[in-house]
């Protein structure tokens, strides 16, 4: 925008446009537009793509006792809504339900605060307008003003904006008792929902794994295994001399690295033969079976046998000539790179180079399958009973430290194998250099982050394409849209991009399993949107400029009260912001979500590189719902929603809020029970995860509420915040005391005997019960868990994996070329 002189005034003072009252009208209009089109085009779409849209409950056996959703446009949401809290829980485990808990929690709370804001809060902020917004007459009015700002003020002469505005003529600041009061009512409330909530999780999670056997319920991950008790026999031996319950069977991880490299480049071969087949059979139909018959056909001349060439591919270059034509088509090539260096090449036939090689790796791998590796200090534990594993688990097993320790093991689809052999200074190295480089590249985001928002305005866009800027301002709903939404669609975009990062950066820290690795990802991106979509904004949003910014951040942190006070104003100038944002990512974003768009969009491109009938499968599974980037989001905004539930328009945020978690839930909903896969399941262990956020939220909420009351001269009301945050991490010690051992163990007294687990299933049997009563027949029926895990165990898949063999159309083709080239092979080699 321009200024006053005609000039554009300097935005990266304001990069996201926070100075500017934001056209919250357009911002839904778009978002609503966005979010109906792409809704109406998951209802369309729907019936007709299950494979995309119904793949869980195509692919999952579990998801069999869901009810069908019907075909119809509409006719899926009431069945979906219907849908109960125990069938979430039977067909997709813990995890899924914790989760969804989370939204049923934030909709209970900002059902209150909304409550209150809208009939408590909203007309006292209207009874007494923020004085600091009006336009004072002259520079010497303020001398109108005396007194303390927590006693009432007279005002000692009545000017004609006051008049104007039908401002009373005695202020009050003894309204601000209100931030006091709220901030107590609704700390208090938080904390009874986690209370409740928590209490609720627990009791479902002691009776869910309490009445299931899984393997995983009985196993040990028992780390430190000392040189002297590196072998299965010794690891039983000193089990079963503790006295807990015997052991039934135990799989001492050893240093198999060489065998999951080959299997690892064995997968790369094998899709390299593939495709050289399916290049040379194409999509022909077999018509005649003339066509099929194997043709050797003779080596053509000028093929020279090199003495440099005895290498691996001598073999492989000497027997290139030989091959079948079943189509009488040309054959797939390939290049070998040979002799000195690698810098020759030779021109060979594709399929029986790669033939060859499959050959040659196969026996490799069947040879290290017979190959004693060395022994690592990880072992895991299979007990026959889940209450010995439970009893290992929480006791203390050697007097040494780090020594024999035993854990919770993941599950055996769970288990990163090739991390178990990695040494535990390395596995640390790696977890803690990522750690500090994530930390430091979050910070750095802002660097960049700041001048790019601030180059998205109509005033950068005069200096780079002032005819695009002229008719940006001679349309005043354009040059909004670009001026206030394009900032928000920037940090969106940067939330959605940022997570891909950092989940492949937790992948390589070296962790046991793939729930610690979920684990992980949530913690580091709600570090970088907290940091980067709160603490920035508010720490840095009143700065004139980029490097003022950064001095005054340095300002804020030397100074707890200049602190508070930068909070209160900024949280005031970025209310609008932030209802933007939710906005967006509520009414615009969420059904984007469902109508699942990476999948949508990446199909047609993985479709056109699909080349073998091993693509075309994997076209098919179903998308994978990652945690890691869906709930720190969440989490955030839950907060965000939380510090603004006091102050003035809070409302807005709070209406935003309510119709986010209530879109998301269902959204959802529909994804975790019937479009995505969740292969890693951490038994809930990320609800004390939220909770602890959470709280973070809680005192972030006081402080914010101390520095309003200290903006507004309150001081001894903000004092009196004190006692609260206090109250608050006292809650936050007791809290994780209390309730986090019984999120990380079963109980023993949770435990149900084998004769008496019929009992426990009760939960189970409910969830596809009509009208709530138990049928028949279902006494045994297996949790989710049980049903994934059904004949696993603890056991690197690469020793015993079957070494598959090609996939394609033509099987006879494939042997007769096989015979051919062992042949020949054999030949030569005589």
């Amino acid at each position: 925008m321009k200024n006053d002189t005609g000039t554009c005034s300097n935005h990266l003072s304001d990069p996201f446009g926070t100075e500017h009252p934001r056209d919250t009208t357009i911002q839904i209009s778009i978002s609503v537009a966005l979010g109906i089109t792409a809704f109406l085009t998951f209802c369309f779409l729907r019936p007709r793509w299950k494979g995309l849209y119904a793949a869980r409950k195509k692919n999952v056996d579990r998801t069999t006792t869901l009810p069908e959703l019907p075909d119809s446009f509409f006719g899926w949401i009431l069945p979906l809504w219907r849908i109960t809290e125990e069938q979430v829980l039977a067909s997709a485990g813990l995890d899924a339900y914790v989760y969804l808990a989370f939204f049923k929690m934030a909709i209970k709370f900002l059902c209150v605060t909304l409550f209150f804001a809208l009939v408590v809060i909203k007309p006292v902020h209207d009874q007494y307008p923020d004085k600091s917004k009006q336009e004072l007459p002259e520079p010497n009015s303020t001398s109108l003003y005396a007194g303390h700002a927590s006693q009432p003020v007279q005002l000692v002469a009545r000017s004609s904006w006051a008049q104007t505005l039908s401002i009373p003529t005695v202020y009050t600041t003894d309204y601000l008792w209100m931030y006091l009061a709220f901030s107590y009512l609704f700390t208090g409330l938080a904390m009874y929902l986690m209370v409740s909530e928590t209490r609720k999780i627990i009791e479902i999670r002691q009776e869910y794994l309490g009445s299931q056997t899984t393997i995983t319920d009985r196993t040990i991950r028992l780390s430190g295994v000392p040189p002297e008790l590196r072998s299965e026999d010794k690891i039983k031996e000193f089990v079963e001399d503790l006295q807990i319950g015997k052991v039934e069977s135990v799989t001492l991880c050893k240093n198999w690295k060489e065998l999951d490299d080959r299997i690892t480049q064995r997968s790369g071969i094998l899709r390299k033969l593939e495709e050289a087949w399916t290049v040379h059979l194409g999509k022909r139909r077999v018509e005649r079976s003339l066509e099929t018959l194997p043709i050797v056909q003779p080596t053509p001349p000028g093929v020279e046998t090199e003495t440099e060439n005895e290498s691996e591919d001598a073999q492989l270059l000497n027997g290139h000539s030989h091959h079948v034509t079943p189509y009488a088509r040309q054959r797939p090539v390939t290049r070998i790179w040979h002799g000195r260096f690698r810098l020759r090449y030779r021109t060979v036939d594709a399929i029986d180079y790669y033939e060859e090689k499959l050959r040659r790796i196969d026996e490799e791998i069947k040879a290290f399958r017979k190959k004693e590796f060395d022994p690592t200090p990880l072992a895991f534990v299979t007990m026959d009973s889940v209450a010995s594993a439970q009893m290992a688990i929480q006791a203390v097993l050697d007097p040494s430290p780090l020594q024999l320790l035993a854990n919770n093991s993941p599950a055996p689809s769970d288990v990163v194998w090739h991390n178990t052999y990695l040494p535990r200074s390395k596995r640390m190295l790696r977890a803690w250099s990522i750690t500090i480089f994530i930390s430091v590249l979050t910070v750095l985001w802002t660097i960049v982050l700041v001048p790019v928002a601030g180059l998205l305005n109509t005033c950068s866009i005069h200096e780079v394409w002032p005819g695009l800027a002229d008719a940006l301002d001679s349309h005043p709903n354009l040059q909004s849209i670009v001026n206030t939404q394009l900032p928000t669609l920037a940090l969106t975009l940067l939330n959605v991009l940022v997570p891909f990062f950092y989940d492949w950066l937790a992948n390589l820290q070296g962790m046991i399993s793939q729930g610690d690795v979920e684990l992980s990802v949530i913690s580091k991106n709600f570090f970088f949107t907290f940091f980067n979509f709160f603490v920035v904004f508010t720490a840095l949003g009143t700065a004139s400029g980029v490097l003022d910014m950064f001095e005054r951040f340095g300002e804020n942190l030397k100074d707890t009260t200049n602190l508070a006070n930068a909070l209160a104003v900024s949280l005031q100038k970025l209310l609008l912001f932030y209802v933007d944002f939710i906005i967006l990512q509520g009414f615009g974003l969420f059904p984007l979500r469902l109508l699942e768009i990476g999948a949508l969009t990446l199909y047609p491109i993985n479709r056109i590189g699909a080349k073998t009938p091993r693509d075309f499968a994997e076209l098919v599974q179903p998308p994978t719902f990652s945690y890691g980037f869906f709930l720190p989001q969440t989490i955030l905004i839950f907060i965000i929603c939380m510090v603004y539930s006091v102050l003035r328009s809070s409302w807005m945020v709070l209406l935003s809020g309510l119709a986010y978690f209530i879109i998301g839930h269902f959204v959802h909903k529909y994804q975790l029970l019937y479009a995505m896969d969740h292969r890693q399941h951490s038994t809930g262990k990320g609800w004390i995860m939220m909770c602890d956020r959470v709280t973070v939220g809680m005192v972030l909420f006081q402080l914010t509420t101390a520095g309003q009351l200290a903006l507004k001269k309150a001081f001894k009301r903000s004092v009196l915040i004190i006692p609260l945050v206090l109250a608050t991490l006292w809650f936050s010690y007791l809290y994780n005391r209390t309730y986090k051992p019984l999120m990380t163990f079963i109980a023993l007294r949770s435990l149900r005997s084998a004769e008496h687990s019929d009992l426990g299933r009760g939960v189970q049997d409910e969830a596809f019960s009509p009208q709530g009563h138990n049928r028949s027949g279902m006494r045994n029926r297996q949790t989710v868990d049980e049903a994934r895990e059904s004949g696993a165990r603890f056991i690197n898949p690469n020793l015993i994996m079957p070494l598959d063999d090609v996939w394609i159309m033509d099987k006879f083709a494939r042997s007769s070329n096989v015979s051919v080239t062992s042949s020949t092979a054999g030949d030569q080699e005589t």
